[in-house]
């Protein structure tokens, strides 16, 4: 099944010398001021989000909704939708599953950043009860896929980051096609029922760096989960 915010999809415009966050600019119509209950779970989402890291800006969002109707769930599906992988199964191996009918309703709120460095996208989601996504398949640590018309080759390592919240994990993934290369760094990371999810796109993505955000985006969903 199709994953969402799928890694090939923002290394795939890393690759191609855009950044995934470029096509849509403009931020999300802020929520109404009226607290409903509505409005109050927006601003426990919101408030989960990181603010905007030093040296970079907000390409996109917040945006927030639905978690299977969100525009950069629906981005990433597409862009899965586009590509021919060695193994399908790959496309978001390690991340939520936008097609399950609980995980596609469960609110949400999704952020980006960027910069000529690179990007970062985070996304929080509310889930109806606490779950993980499957640790990475072993046939996913190493596979191709055909980006139009790009061969592109995407290699995988767990990296040992410090344990965080209930549950957390963290990937390196470089990706290289047509003579450029990208690293992405994934961090998943689970408080009660809300996982937080974030992906860090670059030429070169180091592994203390994707921690030091991950602290603080642990630190977040510690506040809003208390």
């Amino acid at each position: 099944m199709h994953k969402a915010i799928p890694g090939i999809f923002l290394s795939t415009l890393v690759i191609a010398g855009c950044s995934s966050t470029e096509a849509s600019p403009k931020a999300a119509a802020p929520a109404p001021a009226a607290a409903t209950p509505s409005s109050a779970a927006d601003a426990r989402l919101r408030a989960a989000l990181l603010p905007v890291p030093k040296g970079m800006r907000i390409a996109y969002g917040p945006e927030l909704g639905a978690f299977g109707s969100l525009k950069s769930t629906q981005q990433g599906l597409a862009a899965v939708r586009q590509a021919k992988l060695q193994h399908p199964e790959c496309a978001g191996a390690a991340q939520l599953d936008a097609d399950r009918p609980d995980v596609a309703k469960s609110p949400a709120a999704v952020i980006a950043f960027s910069a000529d460095r690179g990007s970062i996208t985070q996304a929080v989601v509310s889930l109806p009860a606490e779950a993980f996504p499957e640790p990475l398949p072993k046939q996913c640590v190493s596979y191709t896929a055909d980006v139009a018309g790009t061969q592109v080759s995407y290699k995988t390592r767990t990296l040992g980051m410090p344990a965080k919240g209930d549950q957390s994990r963290a990937y390196l993934t470089t990706a290289s096609g047509d003579k450029k290369n990208a690293q992405i760094g994934s961090v998943m990371i689970r408080r009660g029922t809300l996982i937080m999810s974030m992906l860090v796109v670059g030429q070169r993505v180091k592994p203390q760096g994707l921690y030091e955000l991950a602290d603080l985006a642990d630190q977040n969903l510690a506040r809003v989960t208390r």
